[in-house]
């Protein structure tokens, strides 16, 4: 029996963690296979996310979302081409129309990879790109986009380094374990999980050098047929 994505409550009798996707309501938030956050409600940590302005939230498979989380949409930014930033608009009793689009900050989709840790109380900004593998540490407020396999910290939150060398991240970038089927993710286990980096490095090349010996294979097959 293996881990079903479709489970709210991965932990038997625990409710303050979740997996996110069966929980999602608005169709502006997507949200892949297996991310889970600590919490029993996942919605109540995105803000400001109005279907007016078009923007979604966009989070991969396998993330980790620590209690306290916090994702600010695009809605709440302020006007900030005019002298005053008040939003007169959204308050009874004043006769202002809502600005255009093109006067508002609108930064487009909040887009976060695969396999990310979003550490305690961290506070991600509108349109924020976040890559995967990376981990954002508690309490960081980020408001730029962070690269694959870094960790960032602090506010603004500043990149302190990469997790592994360009080679191993080109490698799980390729492999992209994140996409395997149920059962194959668990086979993998012992490789995701292990300290040993040179193991690793090695299994990930001589897989995916099988992958690409089979595509090829197929693709010849397809060409004689």
């Amino acid at each position: 029996m293996y881990a079903n994505p479709e489970t709210i409550h991965p932990i038997a009798g625990y409710e303050n963690e979740i997996y996110v996707k069966p929980t999602i309501q608005n169709p502006q938030i997507i949200v892949g296979d297996f991310t889970y956050i600590a919490d029993s409600d996942f919605e109540s940590h995105v803000s400001h996310l109005y279907e007016w302005n078009g923007d979604r939230l966009v989070i991969g498979k396998f993330c980790q979302i620590a209690s306290g989380v916090e994702f600010v949409m695009n809605g709440a930014n302020h006007q900030m081409n005019a002298v005053t930033t008040f939003p007169f608009y959204t308050l009874e009793g004043w006769n202002m129309k809502p600005p255009a689009i093109s006067d508002l900050p609108i930064k487009g989709d909040t887009v976060i990879g695969n396999d990310v840790w979003i550490g305690q109380n961290a506070v991600i900004l509108p349109g924020v790109h976040i890559g995967d593998g990376a981990i954002i540490g508690a309490n960081a407020v980020v408001g730029s986009d962070v690269e694959a396999y870094s960790v960032v910290v602090g506010n603004p939150a500043r990149k302190i380094r990469k997790r592994f060398d360009d080679e191993l991240i080109e490698l799980l970038e390729k492999f992209k374990w994140w996409d395997k089927s149920i059962e194959e993710i668990d086979s993998l286990i012992p490789i995701l999980t292990s300290g040993n980096l040179e193991m690793v490095r090695n299994e990930l090349k001589k897989r995916i050098g099988k992958s690409e010996s089979k595509e090829k294979d197929s693709m010849c097959s397809e060409e004689v047929l």
